[in-house]
């Protein structure tokens, strides 16, 4: 029996400045401001639902990690025989992850599973590059690169499916990545840095995010229009992010955060760039709607750049309370997929599978498919 070699990966701290607003958690400054606004890791439990995938073929494979909590602690878990690359250490860095993996390749894995975000994937990809196929489990708040699965589980399945001997092409995918600091001002300024060979499955390997549109601008100034003559009285809204929901606030004359979560009631403003905790803190008590758009070339609602209305959020929100807003030409860039739906929460994001109602212009509502992740 072969026995192949498969690199696992863990960044630990990725994706812990989503629920507090942060938008990532590149530099040691930022990371400390997220543990003390009460963020705590969430790639450990995501690398977990990938490696659990692959139990079933676990005698099959031989384990590379990292240690302790880039890989280890999770493996062990799991009950896989594993090798450790790196010496144990009480904070780690983004170089950690990049020594572990140029070890990986001279150890020669055949597949690198690695969970993180956008910041992680360049890692990777400098000392990678092209040399190992890579699959990304998405645990970051920055997900614009095309070297990521769909959901956590989908990693685990395409690796999988690639242990398997299946055969799936080695797609060149893009790894890109914007600036955090420019981000957290509410400029995207997203960089292609290269390619890296990923075993392709597209129903279970997520596209590049794309930008805007051309002609969108005129549907979104009808959906706004719409939007703010349907708005109850005593109802808190809470705005997502993107360009999408942007009309509706300068209409309002109110700040837009664009890449974070504003809150406003009676047509006022409650909250800029709200956290998770200022999100619970104002829908408690009172009825509470979300708007919300997608992400356009990945179909997303819920699970990336938007942590902050989290899996609690929109159980207290209610799905019936839940209005979506996007283009005709948007939805056309899925080209049939569905909207896709990752909390992190697998009740909720089950809650979601069926078809939901999106307002695409002043006059007229699509229905399309859901699915949670």
């Amino acid at each position: 029996m072969n026995i192949l070699k498969l690199g696992f990966i863990v960044n630990p701290i990725a994706g812990m400045g989503g629920r507090v607003g942060l938008k990532g958690t590149d530099g040691k400054e930022v990371l400390m401001k997220a543990i003390e606004l009460g963020a705590v890791p969430e790639s450990p439990n995501k690398a977990k639902k990938a490696l659990e995938v692959l139990k079933s073929v676990k005698d099959e494979i031989k384990l590379f990690t990292g240690p302790g909590p880039m890989g280890e602690d999770e493996a062990l878990e799991l009950g896989f025989n594993l090798q450790v690359i790196g010496e144990a250490k009480e904070n780690y860095t983004s170089r950690d992850t990049e020594i572990i993996a140029e070890r990986m390749v001279d150890e020669g894995v055949d597949l690198l599973l690695f969970a993180g975000g956008d910041g992680t994937a360049r890692n990777i990809y400098n000392v990678v590059g092209d040399k190992i196929p890579v699959i990304g489990i998405p645990a970051g708040v920055k997900i614009h690169s095309g070297v990521y699965a769909n959901h956590p589980s989908s990693a685990g399945k395409v690796a999988l499916k690639y242990i398997q001997g299946e055969d799936l092409n080695l797609k060149e995918m893009e790894v890109m990545d914007i600036d955090e600091e420019a981000f957290r001002e509410g400029q995207v300024t997203a960089k292609l840095y290269g390619y890296m060979k990923v075993p392709f499955e597209p129903e279970l390997v997520q596209n590049q995010k794309s930008g805007g549109i051309a002609g969108e601008e005129a549907a979104l100034d009808g959906i706004s229009d719409k939007i703010i003559e349907q708005m109850e009285e005593d109802v808190v809204y809470i705005i997502g992010s993107g360009t999408s929901t942007r009309p509706i606030m300068e209409k309002l004359g109110l700040t837009n955060t664009l890449l974070g979560v504003d809150i406003i009631k009676n047509k006022k403003l409650l909250a800029s760039d709200a956290n998770e905790k200022e999100i619970l803190k104002h829908i408690d008590g009172n009825k509470a709607k979300i708007i919300v758009t997608i992400i356009g070339g990945q179909g997303y609602i819920f699970g990336r750049g938007n942590q902050q209305i989290s899996a609690e959020v929109i159980k207290r929100v209610g799905k019936e309370n839940i209005i979506i807003i996007a283009s005709k030409q948007k939805l056309l860039s899925l080209e049939g997929r569905p909207l896709l739906v990752d909390t992190g929460d697998d009740e909720v994001n089950k809650m979601f599978n069926g078809y939901m109602k999106v307002r695409t212009s002043y006059t007229e509502e699509a229905i399309h498919k859901v699915k949670g992740l």
